[in-house]
């Protein structure tokens, strides 16, 4: 697993940027907190829910994606960016709230400012993609937000991108690159896309916020070619550990309580499945993590919300209190905080690839086809030293 560690541009060494929110927690919380180090505290690894009806985005573009676009369902709405209605019971996220929350962080004065994150992981997506031989004529970018993928890929590489997300003003503030690219209102868990249609989908840090992961995987393995290939990835369940056992004990000491203020994420273990559910095979999931370093929590709050990173939950709580703010910081500095007076915040990525089945496509030997035992292993320096006599 490799681990990468590293100051935003506003946090560099004598810096200080202005917080949010000023001012000493009580001293009884602090004593609480390191009562508390070393002890572990709760985190809430709840699974991706998996539940929602059907919703479509009229795409907009022009005739660059007309043959890739399919006609949608009678009955679906025809605006742009319009969603169908849908049953919040069946449905852990605001999908409504979700788009808001990135077109207000897409239209923000400095955009790039909190882009940090989304370009690092973006630039680890474009890595796999040049891991793999080929150039791919068409290829899919699956909540591609202001092009965080498309900036780091060559026109040797991808000849042409479609750039999918569900927030429009993320779409027209996209950084340019290399690459032709065109722009579609969709949403992941339904792509108005033909079957058949793509070499190549990359996805980077959206799928997290998908209602039904399993249709989000199907749909994508339904519009790629036979031997292409999906390479994504999502926050995993140990994202922000700090943050959430923060605010969980800063809210049962304050308010006998507490509610999730950070989403659930998917298993590690799950993703496996789901991809292979879904259709795919030659699957590789891999796990890696990011710290980052901010001078206090309120930082931390604020640089996710200028990432569109939110929380959309229907079972939010929508109100903070001022004391339960103080609490939490003070919990988060003494249990987490770093010799400088900085705390860390962890973000962890799951990494997956999976291909859609070709008959070109290497396949296992036949079980009982092997002619050489594993038993012979332990017998191999004996040989190799009477070869070289």
């Amino acid at each position: 697993m490799r681990t990468g560690s590293w100051r935003p541009s506003w946090a560099a060494p004598g810096t200080q940027r202005p917080r949010m929110h000023r001012g000493r927690a009580p001293e009884a919380m602090a004593a609480a907190a390191r009562a508390l180090r070393g002890s572990g505290c709760p985190v809430l690894r709840a699974g991706c829910g998996c539940g929602g009806r059907r919703r479509l985005w009229a795409p907009s573009g022009g005739s660059a994606v007309a043959a890739a676009v399919a006609s949608p369902p009678a009955g679906s709405s025809s605006g742009s960016g319009a969603l169908s209605p849908f049953d919040r019971r069946l449905s852990p996220f605001d999908r409504r709230l979700k788009r808001k929350q990135k077109n207000w962080a897409a239209v923000q004065a400095e955009p790039a400012k909190c882009d940090y994150l989304r370009e690092e992981v973006g630039g680890r997506i474009a890595d796999r993609v040049f891991d793999i031989t080929r150039t791919f004529p068409l290829a899919l970018d699956l909540g591609s937000g202001r092009g965080y993928i498309a900036r780091h890929l060559t026109k040797e590489t991808v000849e042409k991108l479609i750039q999918v997300d569900i927030a429009e003003s993320a779409l027209k503030n996209t950084v340019q690159s290399e690459i032709p690219t065109v722009s579609v209102v969709a949403d992941e868990e339904c792509l108005p896309f033909k079957e058949d249609i793509f070499d190549l989908v990359v996805s980077s840090l959206s799928l997290h916020w998908v209602n039904d992961l399993p249709r989000a995987f199907r749909e994508i393995h339904q519009v790629l070619k036979p031997d292409g290939v999906f390479i994504g990835a999502m926050f995993g369940g140990d994202t922000l550990y700090e943050l959430r056992c923060s605010l969980q004990l800063a809210e049962l000491e304050r308010e006998g309580g507490f509610s999730p203020h950070v989403s659930p994420f998917t298993a590690v273990s799950d993703l496996g499945h789901l991809l292979s559910r879904a259709g795919f095979n030659t699957l590789t999931v891999d796990t890696d993590e990011i710290q980052v370093n901010y001078p206090g929590l309120f930082e931390v709050m604020e640089d996710l919300q200028g990432m569109g990173e939110s929380n959309c939950s229907w079972n939010r709580k929508p109100l903070l209190h001022r004391e339960t703010m103080l609490a939490a910081a003070a919990i988060y500095q003494e249990m987490y905080g770093n010799s400088d007076g900085s705390v860390p915040a962890t973000f962890q990525i799951y990494y997956m690839i999976g291909w859609k089945f070709h008959e070109s496509q290497a396949r296992p030997a036949q079980r009982g086809s092997a002619t050489v035992s594993f038993g012979d292993l332990a017998k191999i320096d004996g040989l190799l030293s009477r070869g070289k006599k």
